[in-house]
């Protein structure tokens, strides 16, 4: 028995480490259903063409080019991000369960698939922002990359098992009878959230230049200015590739709603091997080769889903081997990137940082979902990929000429690369988890406020 608990990662042994991670486990299983389930909503109950998907996936993804910065700029003056997450998790759950409702009364729109994903993005862009400052509450720096092995291998065993079941319950039930499985997954991730109370950063004091100051900090760094700009090449095209792949998989490959779910699942056992081994890649090549790793690794075997063709054997099997490869290149690139760009943010900046990030990376998704829809109705499907998936390969371009591949260890503490107005010129490293009734008993109290 005591052995067995020794084996137990030493994040997970500690009470709110693991709520935490549990939350976020169960959440990202639904979120992959409803990537499988919303999409085939619109093809197989409205009949969606290339234009319409490129629109949905456009109204979902909006919201981080319009909203992140402000959001961000809003969140870093919050002093209780977590009770933010709990109240986004619930407003999710709502949105989620009314597709469901209208279907079941005959009242499913376009006009309400659009409105949801909008929401749904909106409330997103409020979470993750708010998520960012919330694992440094819960985790030291010397286990950035241990808490990101452990979230992003929950995510990959969501990569795993969710597209399959969502592909199996839209075969059984239909594509918005599933999504109440996500309903439900949000509101267990909102009770667990409810159940740990980290010491979170205090709140930012506003000045002049307050809500650009991220994006300035940002653009400056040239470590964190090469990261945005590769990672905005993958999303433009990857999102592309996206907006096309189940109508491209559905229709052209000839794939059922569950075989193209087996497919997704099985070649995402590859994240679960991406995940494992990234601590291990990053401790042997050190963390800015294996962000370079993790990116040619997600982004050169899609090349095999528009070679993909002939009889359905080989289909399936250039498929799993596509998403296998590019599972594990992402949860690389994930770990390292999340593991690096987590050390270089100072927390007083953190979330204005994370804001203005997500504008730049995933500002590019909606764009790359309309130019997806419009070159797809324009010049076919498979054309459309081979561009979306030759493109993604770009993102190392950007990489080669900057600091990160001459990154072996994350940075001691968080450094600006000049004095920015209203930021702590040497802003302290984040808390360490506490033991659990310690964590409770702080749930009223502020930490120091930085200078």
């Amino acid at each position: 028995m005591n052995s067995l608990a020794a084996r137990v990662p030493g994040l997970l042994r500690e009470r709110s480490f693991r709520r935490y991670w549990t939350a976020q486990s169960v959440s990202l299983i639904g979120d992959q259903i409803s990537l499988i389930a919303i999409p085939l909503a619109a093809v197989l109950v409205l009949g969606a063409d290339a234009a319409e998907m490129g629109l949905l996936k456009t109204a979902e993804l909006l919201p981080a080019l319009l909203l992140s910065l402000p959001a961000g700029a809003w969140i870093d003056q919050r002093a209780r991000r977590r009770r933010i997450m709990i109240a986004v998790d619930l407003f999710r759950a709502l949105l989620v369960a009314s597709l469901t409702v209208a279907y079941v009364l005959d009242l499913l729109t376009f006009a309400q698939l659009y409105v949801v994903a909008f929401a749904l993005g909106t409330l997103t862009v409020l979470f993750e922002i708010c998520n960012a400052t919330l694992f440094v509450s819960l985790v030291p720096k010397d286990c950035f990359v241990a808490g990101n092995s452990l979230v992003n291998g929950s995510r990959a065993m969501a990569f795993a098992s969710g597209p399959a079941t969502g592909g199996m319950l839209v075969q059984l039930l239909a594509a918005p009878l599933a999504l109440l499985v996500d309903a439900l997954t949000f509101l267990h991730s909102a009770a667990l959230l409810a159940r740990i109370a980290p010491t979170e950063p205090p709140p930012a004091v506003r000045a002049k230049g307050y809500v650009s100051e991220g994006l300035r900090w940002a653009l400056r760094h040239p470590t964190m200015r090469a990261m945005i700009a590769a990672s905005g090449t993958v999303q433009f095209f990857n999102l592309m590739f996206h907006t096309l792949f189940v109508l491209y998989a559905t229709t052209e490959l000839g794939l059922k709603a569950g075989l193209l779910g087996a497919i997704l699942g099985v070649g995402a056992v590859g994240g679960l091997i991406g995940a494992a081994a990234a601590g291990s890649v990053v401790r042997r090549i050190g963390i800015g080769p294996a962000i370079l790793l993790g990116f040619a690794g997600f982004t050169l075997p899609l090349l095999l889903v528009p070679l993909a063709g002939g009889p359905t054997s080989l289909v399936i099997a250039l498929l799993v081997l596509s998403e296998f490869l590019s599972s594990i290149g992402v949860m690389l690139v994930d770990i390292a990137s999340g593991s690096l760009l987590a050390a270089l943010m100072p927390d007083a900046l953190r979330s204005r940082i994370t804001g203005a990030s997500r504008t730049l990376n995933y500002g590019f998704r909606p764009l790359g979902a309309l130019a997806g829809g419009a070159l797809g109705t324009a010049l076919g499907l498979r054309p459309t990929l081979w561009i979306a998936t030759v493109g993604a390969t770009l993102c190392l371009l950007w990489l080669f000429p900057s600091p990160v591949p001459r990154l072996r260890t994350l940075p001691g503490v968080a450094t600006s690369p000049a004095p920015l107005l209203g930021s702590d010129p040497a802003p302290h490293p984040p808390p360490r988890i506490a033991n659990q009734a310690s964590q409770e008993g702080r749930t009223n109290q502020q930490p120091r406020r930085m200078t």
